[in-house]
């Protein structure tokens, strides 16, 4: 290992699938090891991971760091969000956690909505109305199908509390992290006494709230290299670990397009939206980060070039061909029950035509919740980050330059998440904001591509389309 220039941070990524850690140079940035470990997640009904495995995964990511590990002041764990793990009162999974692509626990969101005063309480509550993934509706489910999981429970976490708190022995939670839960009222920020009440969830069972900036405790586990008495943040959830990671200022936009794709923005301003389609998450800083996310990004488009039998770059333009690619539901705009659905087509629609379709269709879905995202004052002119495994193709990029209008960003930093959180341990260290780490490092950096005319016609064509088809959308589909 090549001597760094300031302390090493370590920063932990642990995601769906897997875990990754990163040690990185507090002074510059430079990640001078990594390491990486899969978990399982269970399939048929539930989407279940033992929370145990998250740790065994991290123990093996950070023994691939060798000796810089060893060497490292400080560490903050970034999470999958919305988790909820149970423990005993030895800290033992009582359960596998439920995790935030388990959606069981739908027909509990639409009831406690119901019954908690409707979509606009919740929103000037909590900040966002509770969906599947929310762990309030998990909770909620948990009590009415497994009574006794819940009588056994003794503690409630989400998973990068589990493994912070694995760490130092101290149960906390963070800002970031803890607003995805639906009983944290961002208004108070704090735990909402009567959505815990209305769930049958003590208070007790919940983490401390660690302020940002605060250090959540040292490392006591010796089934680790770290050295005695480095420092652990209070980590956050992966989006937020991810916006450190960019060192976003407020009303930059950000893109990230994966198996879903989302679109968020740094804001001043505590989001509050009863429609259900921005979440008011909390960023992990002390201001706000308004999220919205759509089912079907990168694996629906990819799909429909397979069904073609198209490489997925093999776009063609000019086309009246309009595809909306809805097929697993969509979620921005709400249409649980739709499918994909295509219109428009002629005798010299081409397949490159159609795979084109498939990429405005997804891009207008994310443009729409961006402009819901976005302060009024943002500067729309600001380049769009765009980030996420979908990032680098050149269609994507394309279809999001003309159909944005505005310029677009690709960083050249992977593994966000892990640098977010690396940032947030180095800020640990220095006293600085975290994200004025991330820009120091320069995480950001990479190509900007200029704006184009906005392609209007399309835009128009698609939200006509999508206006016309609403009944037949939200028909239930027969799937057998």
């Amino acid at each position: 290992m090549s001597a760094a220039e300031g302390p090493l941070v370590v920063g932990v990524d642990s995601s769906t699938q897997s875990t990754k850690a990163l040690v990185v140079d507090a002074s510059t940035g430079r990640v001078v090891a990594s390491g990486q470990a899969p978990h399982t997640v269970s399939s048929g009904a539930g989407r279940e991971t033992d929370p145990r495995q998250w740790w065994d995964a991290l123990c093996e990511a950070l023994s691939q760091c060798g000796e810089a590990a060893h060497e490292a002041a400080a560490v903050s764990v970034g999470g999958q969000q919305h988790g909820l793990v149970t423990l005993d009162g030895r800290g033992e999974p009582v359960r596998p956690a439920l995790l935030w692509n388990d959606v069981r626990s739908a027909p509990q969101a639409r009831r406690l909505t119901e019954e908690l005063g409707g979509a606009k309480f919740w929103a000037d509550r909590t900040g966002s109305v509770p969906a599947a993934s929310f762990t309030v509706t998990k909770w909620a489910w948990l009590a009415e199908h497994e009574p006794e999981v819940v009588r056994a429970t003794k503690a409630v976490r989400l998973p990068h509390d589990y493994l912070t708190e694995r760490l130092t022995g101290q149960g906390t939670t963070d800002r970031g992290d803890v607003s995805g839960t639906g009983w944290w009222a961002s208004g108070t920020e704090a735990y909402d006494e009567e959505i815990l009440a209305h769930v049958g969830l003590d208070p007790a069972l919940l983490p401390r709230v660690v302020r940002p900036g605060e250090v959540a405790g040292t490392v006591h586990s010796h089934d680790l290299p770290f050295s005695k008495g480095t420092l652990v943040a209070p980590g956050t959830g992966d989006n937020a670990a991810a916006a450190l990671g960019l060192g976003v200022r407020p009303g930059v936009p950000v893109m990230s397009l994966g198996t879903s794709g989302t679109v968020y923005a740094v804001s001043r301003h505590r989001p509050a939206d009863p429609s259900g389609t921005v979440a008011g998450f909390a960023d992990a800083r002390g201001d706000w980060l308004p999220l919205a996310c759509t089912l079907n990004c990168t694996l629906a488009v990819d799909r429909v070039a397979a069904l073609l039998g198209l490489d997925r770059e093999a776009v063609e333009p000019g086309t009246a061909v309009t595809l909306l690619p809805y097929l697993d539901g969509e979620r921005t705009p709400n249409l649980p029950n739709a499918s994909g659905l295509l219109h428009g087509l002629r005798h010299d629609t081409t397949g490159g035509q159609l795979l084109q379709a498939a990429y405005d269709g997804a891009v207008h879905s994310l443009l729409g919740a961006l402009d819901l995202v976005l302060d009024e004052e943002a500067d729309r002119s600001e380049p769009l980050l765009l980030i996420g495994g979908g990032a680098r193709g050149t269609a994507w990029q394309q279809t999001v330059l003309r159909l944005s209008g505005r310029p677009v960003q690709v960083p050249e930093a992977k593994e966000l998440v892990a640098l977010g959180a690396a940032a947030q341990a180095a800020g640990l260290l220095t006293g600085e904001d975290p994200s004025a780490v991330a820009r120091r490092w320069d995480t950001a950096a990479g190509p900007v591509l200029d704006a184009v005319d906005r392609d209007e016609e399309t835009l128009a064509r698609i939200a006509g389309v999508l206006s016309d088809a609403a009944p037949l959308l939200e028909r239930p589909t027969d799937t057998h």
